[in-house]
């Protein structure tokens, strides 16, 4: 295997431009980071969840006797002694973490609080115990018995009961059916199955209270500020009373977004037997407890004429939610604005099924939308005749037609040609199932990507020494795509303090507050505050300067520049300053500012996106339809690249999760009993070494003018968003056989004829 490599462009006008190691890499590498469940606290006790073995129906009887009388437990929380949590006390639907659901039409679902069961592996009693050890073998003690009902949990059998959701509202450009106008025509399902997000660092928390009103927790989750303001309502507690601790997160992937009902649960648990309680939820539970990508249908109509000019699409998705909470996703999206077509229509419906409530997972519903999407497009260029790139062309469009507004900023055109030049698309042949290699069929295939690029408000503070060392706080988490580096790097650009010198404090609700870490906003939105806050340092230290006089009396405070800790004028390069001497001679020990960052009005004149585009070439076995992802290039038009190598992590990161999507990942349900059948890293298959080739990353690295002042967009979800129907589409071109229902195994190339 050759090595991965990343492209950026070369500007010999650029002089910022550094590529650190990941500041963080070494404390990973050498077990010097502590994860969540790393922390021990002094006569710690720890939990585990039982959980149902049904799919729906009742508790009838709960037998916790032999548990509780276990050597080492501390309690056994059920339904019938769950401790009271505050904010619960109010009707169902007053939830921290999300809007209130319509009681009248959702299922009543708080934790422990009733004997009803509404999925499998729903929490019937929680075991606490001196070790984890000793709360596990009382946990096999508890025994249920139950009144059991019909789990429903194939959305097949259950799509025509889709209900609109309230956030989500029926669009139209044109008219409704305008493909159908169109010469040429398709129509044709695409289905996504559940897939899990099963990072290897596992879920849970350790609440620990000091006081009566006073907490401690270490948890894993993707926004510390956000876990703190739901455990403040929870319990009713002020937030400033609540401490927060995630420094490093083993993977979220969208599961850190909320506060799970298990964890306060724990809190509440934690308060009665008045010592720190910790859980870390086991590999099957993590299919059931914290959230997965939902199973969703979607159909897509299109229409184009004959020169590739598209006339009409529709695209309609339903996908699955719980029976107790509506989760909805921006499926449909894209296909609203990603292409210059004059009559567009989307439909979003939801089906509620007896399962845990899905939650975004890497990529949101773009991820599932562009499956649908991007391979109706492959599918319309082969009924013309045009090559796939060429049949997007045609449809390019430079401003948004959704919103009927400028793009910020968009290279996509670029992104296409430095794909399909470092691919190879030249040796791509239209005719499906032609080209051969050493036995193998060969094919390429393309997909765009495209997601929302944001710039959220954040706070920061920095703090310069006299010793030249810096030091940068923000509360926000890194959940591994290294925000602590691309901080880094932005402070070294602004204030020039040598990158090993710099120390960014992070994972913290003592810090200034941060958005949750997801929706690819954190550098934009945290980087903003970093740089603004490094600014105003920058702006004291040229004031000082001017003050004190000497080489800079009478100077004007543009024609001061900031370069490795030295203060001078460009064209004088021999008046000049040590930033560490200019605090000294002014008996400065620290210079220590903090500031809130955002966007203004002007952002709303434009639309916001990062774009994707990934090619992928794959071999495919005749005989036995193994498909071989053989090479791979992603390319990345997301603004200016602030850490060029955690940015090609990402990428490499998402074509990863992507190839998972297309060939291997589903979590089966045997719908007889609404239960899970391969809840495992060994029957859920993820990606492995072997199944991931050399991936190529390319950035366009163009700034946005726009966003924020580093010029950068965010790139961890169009890492994977498109490349799944870049290898239905390779696939396709290997074979002739187009699978529209993921993942593409082999019996399902070797049932089409």
């Amino acid at each position: 295997m050759t090595e991965n490599k990343t492209n950026l462009p070369v500007d010999p006008a650029r002089n910022d431009r550094v590529t650190p190691d990941r500041v963080d890499g070494r404390m990973k590498v050498t077990g010097g980071a502590k994860y969540f469940a790393d922390f021990e606290l002094p006569n710690m006790a720890y939990c585990v969840i039982v959980g149902s073995e049904i799919g729906r129906g009742s508790i009838t009887s709960l037998d916790t006797k032999k548990a509780r009388n276990a050597p080492g437990v501390l309690g056994v929380f059920t339904h019938e002694n769950m401790p009271s949590i505050p904010g619960w006390d109010a009707p169902v639907g007053d939830k921290a973490d999300g809007p209130p659901p319509k009681p009248d039409t959702l299922e009543k679902y708080r934790i422990l609080n009733s004997p009803k069961i509404l999925f499998d592996g729903q929490p019937i009693a929680i075991v606490v115990a001196d070790s984890y050890e000793r709360a596990t073998y009382a946990a096999s003690l508890v025994k249920a018995t139950y009144t059991k009902q019909a789990a429903r949990t194939d959305l097949d059998k259950h799509l025509a009961e889709g209900i609109a959701p309230d956030r989500s509202e029926d669009y139209m450009r044109g008219k409704a059916d305008g493909y159908r106008t169109a010469p040429v025509t398709l129509e044709a399902n695409y289905t996504i199955p559940v897939e899990v997000h099963n990072p290897m660092e596992l879920h849970g928390i350790l609440a620990h209270w000091t006081d009566a009103n006073t907490l401690m927790i270490y948890a894993k989750t993707q926004g510390v500020n956000a876990t703190q303001q739901a455990i403040a309502q929870a319990f009713k507690l002020d937030p400033n009373n609540i401490r927060v601790h995630t420094e490093f997160m083993g993977g979220g992937f969208g599961m850190g977004l909320r506060t799970w009902p298990q964890e306060t649960a724990v809190v509440a648990i934690a308060k009665k037997v008045d010592r720190p309680v910790k859980l870390v939820v086991t590999r099957s539970q993590m299919f059931q407890l914290v959230g997965h990508r939902p199973c969703t249908v979607q159909t897509i109509q299109m229409g184009a004429d004959t020169n590739g000019k598209l006339v009409g699409i529709a695209h309609a998705a339903t996908a699955e939610t719980a029976s107790y909470e509506d989760f909805t996703e921006a499926t449909v999206n894209m296909t609203k604005f990603l292409y210059d077509c004059p009559n567009v229509s989307t439909r979003y419906r939801i089906v509620r099924l007896d399962r845990g409530v899905p939650i975004w997972m890497r990529g949101p519903g773009e991820a599932t939308g562009a499956f649908a999407l991007e391979s109706a497009m492959d599918e319309m260029a082969h009924k013309l005749g045009i090559d796939p790139i060429e049949f997007r062309l045609r449809n390019y469009t430079e401003t948004d037609p959704e919103h009927n507004r400028p793009y910020s900023s968009k290279y996509l055109r670029e992104a296409y040609q430095r794909g399909a030049e470092a691919i190879g698309w030249g040796n791509r042949q239209n005719q499906p199932g032609s080209q051969q290699e050493d036995g193998w069929l060969t094919g390429y295939g393309m997909s765009t990507g495209t997601f929302n690029a944001f710039r959220w408000e954040a706070s920061a503070r920095v703090l310069l020494n006299a010793d030249g060392s810096l030091r940068v706080q923000s509360a926000v988490t890194d959940i591994g795509p290294g925000t602590g580096t691309a901080l880094t790097v932005i402070a070294h650009n602004v204030l020039g303090v040598p990158l090993d010198r710099i120390k960014v404090e992070y994972g913290d609700t003592s810090l200034p507050k941060a958005p949750t870490q997801g929706g690819s906003a954190i550098v934009s939105a945290v980087g903003s505050a970093v740089f603004d806050v490094c600014t105003l340092i920058k702006n004291e230290l040229v004031k000082l300067a001017i003050k004190n006089g000497g080489p800079f009396a009478g100077r004007n405070a543009d024609e001061l520049t900031l370069s490795d800790g030295i203060l001078s004028i460009e064209k004088e390069p021999g008046k000049k300053v040590a930033v560490t001497d200019l605090m000294k001679s002014n008996n400065l020990t620290v210079i220590d500012k903090k500031g809130d960052s955002k966007g203004g009005p002007d952002l709303q004149k434009y639309s916001m996106y990062s774009f994707s585009v990934h090619f992928v070439k794959v071999r495919v076995n005749p005989l036995t339809g193994v498909v071989r992802v053989a090479n791979a290039v992603s390319v990345a038009d997301s603004g200016r690249i602030v850490s060029p190598k955690t940015a090609a992590s990402q990428m490499i990161g998402g074509v990863t999760g992507g190839i998972g999507m297309a060939l291997t990942e589903e979590a089966v349900i045997d719908h007889r009993f609404g239960r899970f059948v391969n809840n495992n890293l060994g029957d859920y298959h993820v990606a492995v070494h072997a199944d991931v080739p050399a991936i190529e990353t390319i950035m366009i690295d163009k700034p946005d003018p726009h966003i924020n002042p580093m010029g950068a967009k965010g790139m961890g979800e169009i890492a994977l968003i498109g490349f799944a129907p870049a290898v239905a589409n390779a696939v396709f071109n290997a074979t002739g056989k187009r699978v529209r229902d993921l993942p593409i195994t082999p019996d399902k190339l070797l049932r089409m004829s």
